[in-house]
This record gives C-alpha cells, structure tokens and sequence, in this order.
C-alpha cells in the first residue's frame, strides 16, 4: 500500500480577510478539489450546500461566487495540512503532515472560532497546529463538525445542518 502513497503539496492558499470571524479547517483537498483547484470541489461533497443553508442563502457554484459567499459570510476557509503523503482523497491514508501555519490568519482577522470539518481534520489541528501556534495566549475556541465528505455516508444531511448550525453563532 505504501507504494501508491504520494506527497503533495496544497495546491491553493487560504481565504480569508480582515473580517473573518470564524476559520472552518478540513484535512487536505481531495484528488478533485485538487483538480478543480478549490476547496470541496467534488459534486457530492456537502460542505457549500450545508453551509449555506446555514446561513440561508443561496449555494454558490463557481468558484468567484464561492469565494465572495465566504468573505461576505466571515468566513475563513484552509485545510490543516500544508503537504503530506496520501493515497487518492483517504483521510485514513494522510501521513508525513507538514501543517498549515494559521498565525497569519489569527493576526489578521478576530476569528472568534475554529471549526473542523471531520474528525481527521479536528485531529491534525490538535496534534500539529495548535502546539505550534503563536497565538499570544489567545486561542479561540475550536469544534470537530462531521465531515461533509460523500465518504461521511452514515451522516444524513439533517444530522449535518443540525451539526453546522453552531457556526451562525460566530460569524
């Protein structure tokens, strides 16, 4: 199995300005999102439906409509790994984590939570970037959500907007 394992590198930077008030972190993009060359690209991922009926608007399609959805939202949107060994989109498969410094993001914007999108994700945050975050005695609180991923099948998408409704609390 080892030997269909690659390093990648993320392929895109993170969005997020003055104004983000929450920071939703995945994992690592998927071979599509990869692909497409932004976040939660696969049709069946739930992630831009899910939050936005969170939020009640609208789900952006391109990938413009998404970006402004997010930053007029107060949204902050970057994965936990900045490189890593993978094979295809497993989450089960990440290993050699280089992890997202999110320092810049903190300093730039009041980010009043951090939300992970599935366990894997809620787990790389804890175990690689929150030790190593220069946040001045400032972390801001942070939440595991279920993945939105279509490999998340056991998790209807009632159980996800229940779930996700907390963010509307931050933004």
């Amino acid at each position: 199995m080892t030997q269909n394992l690659q390093t990648q590198v993320h392929p895109f930077p993170p969005i997020y300005d003055a104004s983000s008030r929450i920071l939703i972190l995945g994992s690592f993009p998927s071979v599509k999102s990869r692909e497409t060359q932004f976040y939660y690209g696969h049709a069946r991922n739930r992630f831009w439906k899910t939050v936005a009926a969170v939020l009640h608007t609208e789900t952006p399609q391109k990938i413009g409509e998404k970006k402004e959805f997010l930053l007029n939202n107060h949204i902050a949107l970057w994965d936990a790994c900045a490189s890593c060994t993978i094979q295809g989109s497993a989450d089960a498969a990440i290993r050699d984590v280089v992890p997202n410094d999110i320092t810049q993001i903190l300093r730039t914007a009041e980010i009043r939570a951090i939300f992970c999108n599935g366990k894997t994700a809620y787990t790389l945050f804890q175990k690689y970037i929150l030790p190593k975050q220069d946040l001045q005695n400032r972390t801001p609180p942070y939440f595991a959500l279920p993945s939105t991923s279509p490999a998340n099948a056991g998790c209807g998408e009632a159980q996800l907007l229940a779930a996700w409704s907390c963010i509307a609390d931050y933004v």
